[in-house]
C-alpha cells in the first residue's frame, strides 16, 4: 500500500512561490495592466498597497469574513437553497 499524502496546512490557499494565490494577484494584475496602458511601475505600486491593506484586513477578522462580506453583499451568489437571501435584512417575521 502506498503511503497517501497529506499537507500540512489543509486549509491554506495556493501558493506561488513562497505567496499566497490571494495576495499576489493584485500584484500580477496590476503589473499586467501597467504593462497595457503604459503605467507599469504605478500600477504595482497600487497591487502592493492593495495586497498590504487585503492582508491588514484578513490578519484582523476570522477565516471566510471576505467571502462572507461578497455575500451578504450580494456579489456572490449562494450555492445552495438553505442559504439566506442577503438581500432580506429581517430573518423571522
Amino acid at each position: 500500500m502506498k503511503p497517501v499524502y497529506i499537507p500540512a496546512r489543509i486549509d491554506d490557499p495556493p501558493h506561488i512561490m513562497i505567496v499566497a494565490a490571494d495576495e499576489i494577484a493584485p500584484v500580477l494584475i496590476g503589473l499586467s495592466f501597467g504593462i497595457m496602458i503604459g503605467q507599469a511601475a504605478i500600477c504595482t505600486i497600487l497591487g502592493l498597497a492593495l495586497t498590504f491593506g487585503y492582508r491588514k484586513f484578513r490578519d484582523n477578522h476570522q477565516d471566510g469574513y471576505f467571502l462572507h462580506l461578497l455575500y451578504y453583499s450580494g456579489f456572490v451568489p449562494a450555492k445552495s437553497k438553505l442559504m439566506i437571501n442577503p438581500f432580506i435584512r429581517r430573518m423571522f417575521p
